[in-house]
């Protein structure tokens, strides 16, 4: 309890140096900071359009950044859930579109199962040329998002196009309900948050997700006393790869109605921040990603009513990344005293 406390705290201190700094660019650039974080709320909160582009951007947000905090608790460096994203859009695209032989029920349910699938299969690759060869997977994951990139834009630009100016899929023939309109936040929202919750139940309520953690600290460890740290690695990294193609699924099924090439662009690296910034903490991972939602969505609306450029917002998600390794780097100049001090 004492521990959580302590790291909300940290968070809370770094949230506000980064809006305090972010304020004295903006005071820079001539205008009130004020005003500027004013407007920001309001273009992410005002009215049902706004509010609902701010919850649609939470949703795959949340997802990708749980997927990222999943595999880092198991010790991988998970930067392919982009890819897993994209290839979990393709094939529930896939799936929407033509298997129409299936009652709708089940074709929901056809195309989160063959996204999860897919973007399982992929995140296997690099997990077991890790596990079985060494291989990094931060290397092997980077090079994938852009190989998964290629499949998909190739696919919406030939087989499966449909034949529009922008390279995209044909439609789908179910959607996920979208209860804010003109906005697209939909019911993806409930099934991420269910499926959130559950993972972090399994994480740590579970022999499964103690096995996760034990290797995340100490594979050697985990061997010896009888836990497979291959296979513990491995259903990690799948596990976060299934999430990242829920999250594909709902973008298709719920935002677009079809797959659009490059949909998912930048969502894997802000997923992924948003772990990072907490220190893959399960619990503050998803008011993370809610709030770089929100200073996504409420970019555009700030820099419309006070001329503040929402390129800022970008440069208050780099502070948090600066504030979080200037920690990292104390606590590493703290372990290095204290073992010059145990040596003397």
């Amino acid at each position: 309890m004492n521990q959580t406390l302590s790291s909300l705290r940290k968070i809370l201190l770094t949230m506000f140096l980064a809006l305090a700094i972010g304020a004295l660019f903006i005071i820079g650039i001539g205008e009130n900071p004020i005003d500027a974080y004013g407007a920001l709320l309001k273009g992410a909160f005002s009215g049902k359009l706004r509010l609902g582009t701010t919850l649609a951007g939470f949703t795959p947000l949340l997802l990708t950044s749980i997927a990222f905090a999943v595999a880092a608790k198991a010790g991988a460096f998970n930067v392919g859930v982009e890819g897993e994203v994209f290839l979990g859009g393709i094939t529930a695209a896939y799936i929407g579109v033509n298997w129409t032989f299936l009652p709708k029920p089940f074709l929901y349910l056809a195309c989160f199962l063959g996204a999860m699938a897919v973007a399982a299969a992929w995140a296997y690759i690099p997990a077991a040329l890790k596990a079985y060869y060494g291989v990094n997977e931060v290397c092997t994951t980077i090079l994938m998002n852009t190989v998964a990139l290629y499949i998909t834009s190739y696919l919406v630009s030939g087989p499966m196009s449909a034949g529009t100016a922008n390279a995209q899929s044909l439609p789908v023939t179910v959607t996920l309900h979208q209860f804010m309109k003109p906005s697209s936040a939909n019911v993806g929202i409930l099934i991420a948050i269910a499926v959130v919750l559950i993972v972090i139940y399994m994480l740590n309520k579970t022999s499964w997700g103690y096995k996760i953690r034990t290797v995340g600290l100490n594979p050697s460890h985990a061997d010896y006393v009888g836990i497979s740290s291959r296979r513990v690695f491995i259903s990690a990294m799948m596990l976060s790869g299934m999430l990242g193609g829920i999250a594909g699924c709902i973008e298709v099924l719920g935002v677009h109605g079809y797959f659009l090439n490059n949909f998912a662009t930048g969502l894997g690296s802000n997923g992924m921040l948003a772990s990072l910034i907490v220190k893959n903490n399960m619990i503050f991972t998803p008011f993370m990603a809610f709030f770089l939602a929100v200073l996504k969505a409420g970019a555009m609306g700030m820099q419309q009513t006070t001329g503040v450029p929402k390129a800022l917002v970008d440069t208050i998600t780099a502070v948090f990344i600066i504030i979080a390794t200037m920690e990292t780097a104390f606590q590493f100049k703290q372990k290095r005293k204290l073992k010059k001090e145990e040596k003397a």
